[in-house]
């Protein structure tokens, strides 16, 4: 097999477990470099940072790699310096992940694990999250290893079609039935703000809410999951509603 040139990144931290266990399969199929997050950066979404410094730590031998590097930036600014500043030349592929937490459905929009994919893929760099439904952080990754190995050696030896990142989302069950390529749910979260008192009498919030499902399709990724399969979810940067062109086109504008 070739030396693929792959570039790690996540949403959870360069210590999370998560990336950890990628790394450890990624290092089976090629060259790995690790750029990722100083410190937890959960749904950061595509957030970069632009009115402040960013500062980049060189971690030797990190998890048998002598090319670790964590960024005091969001996913995406480390994959912007990943690119831009790291590595010589663009990577084979660009993973992201493991994520401690599902990205199913609507959590893509707010998910820094898939906004680092995303980010890679605009760059032109075949580019793969991947999250486990459990939120954990001694989370078991160990059944979902070879599934992760399967699907990077397909997208290595086929490519992906130009402008799509794929979001893998795994079941929390050491009795995975299979793979399924999914629509994302129609779902989304009825939120709220728990509203509180500090100590010193100033109101502040929290934010909660619920998970709704009112898809019932089962070509979609939750029912993937609830069915204990993998779900792959095909996604693109590109976020024109082709559908809606024509319609606009027959407004009075």
């Amino acid at each position: 097999m070739k030396n693929y040139q792959i570039l790690i990144t996540n949403d959870d931290g360069i210590a999370a477990p998560g990336i950890k266990a990628l790394t450890e399969v990624m290092q089976e199929l090629g060259q790995v470099t690790i750029v990722a997050p100083d410190s937890p950066q959960s749904g950061m979404g595509h957030a970069i940072t632009i009115n402040n410094t960013l500062e980049v730590k060189y971690h030797p031998n990190y998890l048998e790699t002598d090319h670790a590097y964590s960024c005091t930036g969001t996913p995406v600014d480390c994959v912007k310096m990943a690119v831009h500043e790291i590595l010589k030349s663009k990577p084979d592929l660009c993973v992201s992940g493991i994520n401690h937490g599902s990205n199913s459905s609507i959590n893509v929009i707010y998910s820094g694990t898939m906004s680092a994919a995303v980010e890679a893929g605009i760059e032109g760099i075949p580019s793969i999250g991947f999250s486990l439904c459990d939120y954990s952080w001694n989370a078991n990754f160990e059944p979902i290893k070879p599934y992760i190995k399967k699907i990077v050696t397909e997208v290595l030896t086929h490519g992906l079609p130009e402008g799509v990142i794929l979001n893998v989302n795994f079941p929390k069950t050491e009795l995975i039935k299979g793979i399924k390529v999914c629509r994302q749910a129609k779902a989304y979260w009825e939120e709220e703000f728990d509203k509180r008192i500090n100590p010193m009498g100033k109101e502040y919030y929290w934010l909660t809410g619920k998970f709704v499902n009112h898809d019932k399709g089962e070509d979609t990724d939750e029912w993937a999951l609830a069915h204990d399969y993998i779900s792959i979810v095909p996604v693109q940067f590109d976020l024109t509603a082709y559908h809606a062109i024509q319609q606009l086109n027959n407004w009075n504008l």
